[in-house]
């Protein structure tokens, strides 16, 4: 009660009303949920009943295949240990800084496997050249090397379900920073294997833009 006064509790009378009353609210709750079961109604399932198919695929997981998405770490530990990638490579493949790696992990679609298929670029750590380019594809507890580029500067990316590999090209003279063009070209996985797609060649402008542009007449 308000006041300041004290309410010890409720009269001997006041809690058997409420016993019962909560009693006849939980056997009420009891007959929704026994009657809901009984006659298939759908209770808070409004979607409906779960097929047998959609509660296996829910519960059954492939023991083969790899668990979780490769992450960064996991990523250097499979170029390191995959024989097909060179020498060379491997030696690039180091901390930069602590225990970071100059690598780019990416994942997407291109195999056509029922998982996704991993890209990774290897960079140098000072000018963050690509030197390596690699696609894995998900293959039983572990990855399978299914295309490898390294002739440097090469990166690799996903592009609308294809593979493509950039390489730039350096004249005489050509800082790192500045490559006189790129050679791009698209593969897409056909038969088992990357078939070449397309190509193409990219001029870069040497016009450092040092001169203001003037400004177009009218008239």
């Amino acid at each position: 009660m308000r006041g300041g006064l004290t309410q010890a509790g409720p009269t001997p009378a006041r809690g058997t009303i409420q016993a019962a009353i909560t009693a006849m609210t939980v056997l009420a709750a009891l007959a929704l949920l026994v009657s809901a079961c009984g006659t298939g109604g759908t209770g808070a399932r409004d979607e409906g009943p779960a097929h047998a198919d959609a509660v296996v695929g829910a519960t059954a997981s492939p023991s083969a295949a790899p668990s979780g998405t490769p992450d960064r770490a996991d990523a250097v530990r499979i170029v390191k240990s995959d024989p097909a990638v060179s020498a060379e490579v491997k030696s690039e493949l180091k901390p930069c800084a602590g225990d970071e790696y100059p690598v780019d992990v990416s994942y997407g679609h291109l195999t056509g496997g029922s998982g996704d298929d991993l890209i990774i670029n290897v960079l140098t750590c000072g000018d963050i050249v690509g030197v390596g380019s690699y696609v894995y594809r998900e293959d039983g507890d572990g990855y399978a090397n299914v295309f490898k580029a390294e002739e440097p500067p090469v990166y690799a990316e996903i592009d609308r379900g294809d593979l493509v590999v950039t390489k730039q090209v350096y004249e005489k003279g050509d800082p790192v920073s500045s490559p006189s063009g790129e050679n791009v070209v698209t593969y897409r996985w056909v038969a088992g294997r990357f078939r070449k797609e397309y190509s193409w060649h990219n001029d870069y402008s040497s016009v450092v833009g040092d001169e203001p542009t003037p400004m177009p007449t009218t008239g």
